[in-house]
């Protein structure tokens, strides 16, 4: 799905990893797409459920999210039988001997229309946020294995009643292959190539694929400060009205501002730290960038990503604001003597190897023995889907 864009990118991510590991046949499947037959939000306004999703994204409507959660899964559940015929028709011709969910919300209703059209498949749940939002988002009893990204996660699981041979734990989230490669270059050149100070800390702004409306509000608040001992890089994702937005004229503060772009890596590495919401998938890439993080947790922060900003201040990565007014005392608390080099040595102690810890569990789990089955019955490694 493109809800957010978090979920395909993880996918991509994966298969790339299992293609260079070797051994499998890898499709990936938009459930979107299988699902809009009866997809209610398109009946009713014309509108997709992800794009009506990303529309609220962008906007910033995102107060009452967790309502809106609810809602949905009251559609999902109404839809349930419908869901699971038409997932069993596409993957009846097929026969995949394992289908992996990047997706919530409907992991019940793949794993069975999934037993449905090869009785004995193996069905595995990949969380993309570091912990569930219960009931019924990620994890589902029925649904087979899952793979989490936390200890927290870990703990919901067990909680929910999967046994210990069904919760795998991997080291964060799945990460493009990209963010582990070095980037190779003159950093003062290639800030100074965009009109930047090669010598002023640098915050790079990022609010998912999306983007948000609160970036112009923290370039606003920043350059209202006072102190022009920082600049900004803003990556605004598939927002090109808030990039547009951003780059007029008037800011007192330097900036450079990007639309959408598979460099992320190279932009985190100009910049000495990072300012977004806390999504899943920016805050690991930012990590892996080696950025502390300033993060906003309030009423219009997504319920399955709040938790996100609690380990983000567990583990001592940053500082978590209510929102942007708070943004300029956090960047003075992180860049106050001491304060950055604590942080970026919590940062450097985080270590997530998740995309390429994935495709051995997911082998092991293919090929395992079903329950009370003889040992020359594990099934093959013929396709993989991931949803």
């Amino acid at each position: 799905m493109d809800a957010g864009g978090g979920h395909r990118a993880a996918a991509a991510a994966l298969r790339l990893a299992m293609e260079e590991e070797g051994g499998w046949c890898v499709r990936l499947v938009n459930l979107q797409e299988l699902l809009d037959p009866i997809d209610l939000a398109r009946k009713l306004t014309g509108m997709r459920t992800q794009d009506v999703y990303n529309l609220m994204l962008r906007r910033g409507w995102t107060l009452g999210a967790g309502q809106g959660v609810r809602l949905l899964q009251g559609a999902v559940r109404l839809l349930h039988r419908r869901e699971v015929r038409l997932l069993e028709a596409f993957w009846r011709p097929g026969a995949p001997d394992l289908v992996v969910s990047l997706a919530p919300h409907f992991n019940r209703a793949l794993a069975e229309g999934l037993e449905r059209a090869r009785p004995g498949a193996r069905f595995v749940t990949i969380l993309t946020d570091l912990a569930d939002y219960p009931p019924h988002f990620w994890i589902e009893p029925e649904a087979g294995s899952v793979i989490c990204g936390s200890e927290r996660a870990v703990a919901q699981a067990r909680a929910l009643g999967l046994p210990p041979e069904r919760i795998f734990q991997v080291s964060g989230m799945i990460l493009h292959p990209r963010f582990y490669q070095a980037v190779v270059c003159d950093r003062r050149a290639e800030r100074r190539r965009r009109w930047l100070d090669p010598d002023l800390p640098t915050g790079l702004v990022m609010f998912g694929g999306q983007g948000s409306r609160a970036m112009l509000e923290i370039g606003e608040r920043l350059d209202n400060w006072g102190p022009f001992f920082l600049q900004l890089i803003f990556i605004c994702g598939r927002n090109p009205r808030l990039a547009r937005a951003l780059r007029r004229p008037h800011h007192r503060l330097r900036r450079y501002v990007v639309g959408y772009t598979d460099h992320v890596p190279f932009y985190m590495h100009l910049a000495d730290f990072f300012i977004g919401k806390p999504g899943p998938g920016s805050i690991s890439e930012a990590l892996a960038m080696g950025l502390p993080l300033i993060v906003e947790r309030n009423a219009r922060t997504l319920p399955q990503e709040r938790y996100n900003a609690e380990w983000v201040m567990e583990q001592q990565l940053g500082v978590v604001v209510r929102g942007p007014a708070e943004v300029p005392g956090a960047v003075r608390a992180l860049l106050e003597r001491g304060n950055l080099g604590r942080f970026r040595a919590r940062v450097a102690a985080i270590h997530n190897r998740a995309v390429y810890e994935i495709p051995p569990l997911l082998r092991h789990i293919a090929t395992r023995q079903p329950a009370g089955a003889p040992a020359e019955t594990k099934p093959g490694l013929s396709e993989h889907e991931l949803a």
